[in-house]
């Protein structure tokens, strides 16, 4: 007998679509501390660590919707303490997109990347 085959479909990466409008808002997401960078999504939605997911990242008035593949990496359960925001943090993946990506979010929030404000992850 041979062994069962895992469902393609299961093996899919989710996807995702977000659009973030004010530098405020993209510092509050972005996770500069991630090697490869990465950005919090605010989901009620059950993911795991090690879940593959891909984005379409829409920032500010660019209407440009930047595709880029990531994993996941932080997940914030629903209740967390300090009434921080339901959702998952994705790191970029290391390849030209995702390297574009946080070089974009980066170009634009630059001379916030040091605040000691607080973000949706620490």
């Amino acid at each position: 007998m041979s062994e069962p085959t895992k469902n393609a479909a299961a093996a899919r990466p989710s996807v995702m679509s977000l659009s973030i409008t004010s530098k405020s808002a993209l510092y509050a997401s972005y996770m500069p501390f991630l090697k490869q960078g990465g950005i919090f999504l605010p989901t009620t939605r059950v993911y795991h660590l090690g879940d593959e997911v891909f984005l379409l990242l829409q920032l500010m008035e660019d209407p440009t919707r930047l595709p880029v593949a990531g994993t996941v990496v932080w997940v914030t359960p629903a209740g967390a303490q300090g009434g921080k925001q339901q959702g998952i943090g994705v790191q970029f993946k290391n390849d030209e997109s995702g390297q574009a990506v946080r070089n974009r979010i980066e170009n634009i929030i630059g001379p916030y990347l040091n605040s000691p404000r607080p973000t949706h992850t620490v």
